[in-house]
């Protein structure tokens, strides 16, 4: 298959943020722009907005005039949806309503030619329902993008039941013919952005509930330790609370309520109280002229340990371990390997080893459960960081029963190595290393039913919602048999079905494969 030839027309139907994105789109890569609108003035607003776009691009050298002209040449207004007969490819950009949409590609099918192909971008509703009630249901695909669309790479291409497979492999190409890069999805809630980023949010709620630290404190662990662009609480401040807490109940709703979905009762309390982020004035944080944001939480600085050792078990991995050591020894701090130089091992490996505290990558248990099990009170854990060269913080929990000493300990050799060391509250799997995992097994779960597939999973997260490494490709780096014994170790420590491993994720675990062969 190929993607409709440039030159052809494209009607776009809905004149608001994304109708007017994708009609941009669509004329800066060639094709003939029919922009239709039941308000006639919202049409002639969008194509004046979209020409003054240009114009900033021409600018800032980013496009020429002569481009920027031709383009702008391209994009028509019309005042009927007969003006559209001669499509060859219909956007729908309307109102998320599926009787509205229904409505319409059911006027559209007798406008257009039977070959045209009818896209919608739809975010939430079924494409098999849109589709269902027109006479040739094989020709609707969806074509989701992401907003603001001139500048989100990602277009879910989703296909109903009902979509000929010919026809999604054209809106896939003809996505990428406008310099998208488009996914192949199944229709099902949520698709797989909308799907497979609600741990992100979901485990941020758990961690606030839970006291694990303030809003401000886990935003910063996310985006200075996870590599993350927003942490979760400023994320949904742009988003707005109201339309994240209806995205989330709609998902958890479609999955007839699957505990991995479920809604926030904080998240409630927020709507409730009209706190609903940026465009409200306040959510988690002030958005007034002069309102000062909330500091994270850090700790105090500690000495360098006169000691740091580390072991690792032959055969073992130390894939995550071992860069710490370099990023420490790269600062002039000795490192010794507690094997090579005393002839012995600690109970649980790898580990490092400063004035008595062992100090361990959180596997799901608390540090307290972490020191009973091993019987060393002095149990200190750290959070997974994205990169252990450079990322600026880390976030550590202690034992309940670690002494004092060993907890300033393990702050001061971290501090030692660069980073910025926040402590959180004693809870299962921390901060980064929790997200990823669920992150991980949702995407997995999305690949398991047949929704996409794992390069998808992890390009649709990455383009689509800015994440610093793929779900998928993530499990891989840390290890799907980490992964499975994060999750496992979470499940047991509150008893719920919400942390239940992913078969795909157990089957790789036990056949030591790669998610990504």
């Amino acid at each position: 298959m190929a993607a409709i030839a440039q030159g052809s027309v494209v009607a776009v139907i809905g004149s608001g943020a994304m109708g007017s994105g994708i009609a941009q789109v669509a004329a800066v890569a060639g094709y003939q722009v029919k922009l239709f609108d039941m308000r006639p003035e919202a049409v002639s607003k969008a194509i004046a907005d979209i020409g003054a776009v240009f114009g900033k691009l021409v600018e800032k050298g980013k496009m020429s005039a002569a481009d920027a002209d031709a383009a702008r040449a391209r994009l028509h207004g019309v005042s009927g949806l007969g003006d559209v007969a001669d499509a060859a490819l219909v956007v729908e950009a309307v109102a998320e309503n599926l009787d509205v949409k229904r409505s319409l590609f059911g006027d559209l099918e007798g406008i257009v030619s039977d070959d045209a192909i009818l896209a919608t971008n739809t975010s939430s509703i079924s494409v098999t329902a849109i589709a269902a009630k027109l006479r040739r249901p094989q020709r609707l695909a969806g074509m989701h993008f992401f907003n603001p669309v001139p500048l989100m790479a990602l277009v879910e291409v989703v296909s109903g039941l009902a979509t000929d497979p010919a026809v999604a492999q054209t809106v896939y190409d003809t996505a990428a013919a406008w310099g998208k890069s488009p996914v192949h999805a199944k229709s099902t809630p949520g698709f797989i952005v909308n799907r497979v980023a609600r741990p992100y949010y979901a485990e941020g709620w758990r961690l606030l509930n839970e006291q694990a630290a303030d809003a401000a404190t886990i935003d910063a662990v996310m985006r200075e330790a996870g590599g993350f662009r927003m942490g979760p609480f400023e994320l949904m401040d742009l988003i707005g609370h109201d339309v994240n807490f209806s995205v989330t109940q709609s998902v958890f709703s479609a999955y007839y309520n699957d505990p991995r979905f479920t809604p926030s009762v904080l998240q409630q309390e927020m709507v409730n109280a009209g706190f609903l982020g940026r465009k409200a004035g306040r959510g988690f944080y002030q958005y007034g002229e002069g309102a000062a944001a909330p500091q994270p939480k850090a700790e105090a600085p500690q000495p360098k340990p006169e000691y740091i050792g580390y072991s690792i078990e032959p055969g073992m991995s130390g894939k995550l371990t071992e860069p710490m050591v370099e990023r420490l020894r790269a600062r002039g701090i000795a490192v010794t390997n507690r094997k090579s130089a005393e002839g012995h091992s600690h109970a649980e490996e790898p580990a490092f080893h400063c004035n008595g505290a062992a100090i361990y990558l959180t596997d799901g248990r608390t540090a307290t459960q972490r020191a009973a099990d091993n019987r060393h009170p002095d149990t200190v854990v750290y959070d997974l960081v994205f990169d252990a060269a450079s990322s600026p913080r880390i976030a550590i929990a202690a034992a309940e029963q670690c002494n004092p000493r060993a907890v300033d300990a393990a702050v001061g050799m971290f501090q030692a190595a660069g980073f910025t060391v926040t402590r959180l509250d004693d809870v299962p799997g921390l901060a980064v290393m929790r997200t990823v995992a669920m992150l991980a097994n949702e995407a997995a779960d999305a690949v398991q039913q047949g929704v996409c597939s794992a390069a998808a999973a992890d390009t649709a997260m990455q383009k689509g919602v800015n994440y610093p490494r793929g779900p998928l490709a993530w499990a891989d780096m840390v290890g799907v048999k980490h992964i499975v014994k994060v999750l496992d170790n979470m499940a047991q420590a509150y008893g719920e079905d919400r942390y239940r491993v992913s078969p795909l994720l157990r089957r790789k675990q036990a056949s030591g494969a790669k998610i990504h062969a």
